[in-house]
């Protein structure tokens, strides 16, 4: 360095052109972030509107408090018991969902505005700018933690709206947004280890999962106390985030110096961020790529061969989860009366949710399946949109300069997609089945009947890939927002449309609401040939839609 030079790594000088990066990522976020702060909304507004009208007096909620506490099962899924208030209720059922979200959420956040940019070569286009070495991770933290500032926010005037204590409400909402940012702060660190936004992704995913198991596992051998309406989790629940938000205990404790915990990690984790910043170069990871095999495939350079290798992962870890989660509904499916207990109002909901089935245990089924099935068609979604990233960061158009035409290269991605809803749906029905079959004594039954159940669905998660395709093929620059906002639709007005009271016509704009109530009705075919008829109608016309357009990169 010449003599008299003023160094460059003065600190005004690393975080320069903050401010401007975090203008161009709200511009960016422009639609993705709304849209997450009002499903987010919509959400805690629809629970607590739920334990409002579930559970009106006093006996109610204690009975429920004490059924949840004391089922090993219902503290993995939903979380500790912190007393029998409508607020106590409300935290149990919500809060570990919430700090779920806000924790994908801004964990996809940072891996944007950081990894990506690199990946796609935005950062170095940027660096040649004025900006400071961290003021990339820099922007993508603000942006973050104004997100997750922003839906405590909401989520306390939908709270005190619903006519619940100020205190708790503060302490539900302050407690959701930690650990939001707590994750956003594990998202800084992934993206310095990694030099792919997918790796970095699936390392704060995995981080996301390792944080729901170490809570699961605290809050399930905890000990139940005051008249079996609290549970004292064990430590693994102290290891973890979204442990943390739970032992706030809203409308409880209001246990304020527990947030000191979320805020302290952040900190810590941040710096580490900001430390392995300085040990990297732009565009690579602290972790080397590792060498591929010396010969590639004979089927990666066809069309299907090269989505396969870009779907796979995805689909993977989609599977694993959603067969976790099959498992468990299915291995408290004969439990679904103890757990209603006397409540006519919870009865009440799980048949609307079931389809108005009498019958408890199918009504049970019927509204886990459906909810499961727009799981899956989240993960249509994002396969899907793979293909708009591909576009975006330049890496389409030399694929497209070799043999591969663009119909062949679309329809690779939607037919592995579509494979994929079918292998998702099959595992689900066969998991419920088996885990409910073990539990009654009849496998052979059950697994079957289930199985069939699930499939039922594939018709209408198909609309969703067509509609999606449709999207991807006309309107490129909107598909992701809107991609996104066609799964809302589906899960408010097909899903949540009977308890919010939605007029039929209206629910009838969401294909789910076109399935049968399975397992307990019969499949009637002519709903699901019709809704098969317009998946097909609608991919079709986005791959048209798309051999005719140009290739865009914004």
């Amino acid at each position: 360095m010449t003599v008299g030079t003023a160094p460059v790594s003065k600190t005004s000088e690393q975080f320069a052109g903050t401010a401007r990066l975090v203008r161009l990522a709200l511009r960016r976020d422009r639609i993705q972030l709304p849209i997450w702060l009002l499903a987010l909304t919509a959400l805690q507004w629809f629970s607590a509107a739920s334990v409002i009208g579930l559970y009106p007096t006093d006996a109610e909620r204690q009975s429920f408090a004490a059924v949840t506490a004391a089922s090993p099962v219902a503290l993995a899924t939903n979380g500790i018991v912190s007393g029998y208030s409508i607020g106590a209720i409300l935290a149990s059922q919500i809060v570990m969902p919430l700090a779920l979200a806000t924790g994908l959420m801004t964990t996809l956040m940072v891996v944007r505005h950081t990894r990506q940019n690199e990946e796609t070569g935005r950062a170095e286009l940027i660096g040649a700018a004025v900006v400071g070495r961290k003021a990339l991770l820099t922007a993508a933290l603000v942006v973050a933690v104004g997100a997750n500032v922003a839906f405590g926010v909401l989520d306390l005037l939908v709270l005190l709206a619903s006519d619940l204590p100020l205190d708790g409400s503060l302490a539900l909402a302050a407690g959701v947004a930690a650990a939001g940012i707590a994750f956003a702060a594990i998202a800084a660190v992934a993206v310095q280890v990694t030099d792919s936004a997918r790796t970095a992704n699936g390392l704060a995913g995995a981080a996301l999962g390792v944080a729901f198991l170490l809570r699961a596992v605290g809050d399930m051998t905890g000990t139940v106390t005051e008249g079996g309406t609290r549970v004292v989790p064990s430590w693994p629940s102290w290891l973890s985030p979204i442990g943390w938000a739970e032992l706030v205990r809203a409308y409880d404790d209001n246990a304020w110096w527990v947030l000191l915990l979320p805020t302290a990690f952040a900190v810590a984790v941040v710096w580490i961020a900001y430390v392995l910043t300085e040990h990297r170069d732009l565009g690579s990871g602290l972790v080397p790529t590792r060498a591929g095999p010396p010969r590639a495939s004979r089927l990666l350079p066809t069309a299907l061969g090269s989505a396969w290798r870009i779907q796979r992962m995805t689909l993977f870890w989609w599977a694993f989860g959603l067969v976790l989660l099959a498992l468990v509904y299915g291995a408290v499916g004969d439990q679904v009366d103890d757990f209603l207990g006397d409540s006519d109002q919870v009865t009440d909901l799980f048949q609307q949710l079931g389809g108005g089935v009498e019958d408890l245990v199918n009504a049970y089924f019927s509204a886990i399946f459906g909810m499961m099935a727009i799981a899956v068609a989240g993960y249509a979604v994002q396969a899907l949109l793979r293909m708009r990233s591909e576009e975006v960061a330049g890496r389409l158009e030399p694929v497209l300069s070799t043999a591969i035409s663009r119909p062949r290269w679309m329809l690779a991605h939607v037919g592995i997609v579509t494979a994929g809803v079918v292998v998702l749906q099959l595992l689900t029905g066969v998991a419920a089945g088996l885990a409910y079959g073990i539990v009654i004594g009849d496998v052979p039954g059950q697994v079957p009947s289930l199985t069939g159940a699930a499939l039922a669905f594939v018709p209408a998660i198909l609309v969703v890939v067509g509609v999606v395709a449709l999207l991807f093929g006309g309107l490129p620059g909107w598909c992701v927002g809107s991609s996104w906002g066609v799964l809302a639709v589906c899960l408010v007005f097909g899903l949540l449309g009977p308890l919010l009271g939605i007029p039929d016509t209206v629910r009838d704009l969401s294909p789910f609401a076109h399935v049968p109530a399975v397992p307990a009705e019969d499949v009637a075919a002519a709903p699901l040939i019709v809704l098969t008829l317009i998946a097909v109608v609608a991919g079709a016309i986005g791959v048209g839609l798309f051999r005719r357009r140009d290739i865009t990169t914004s």
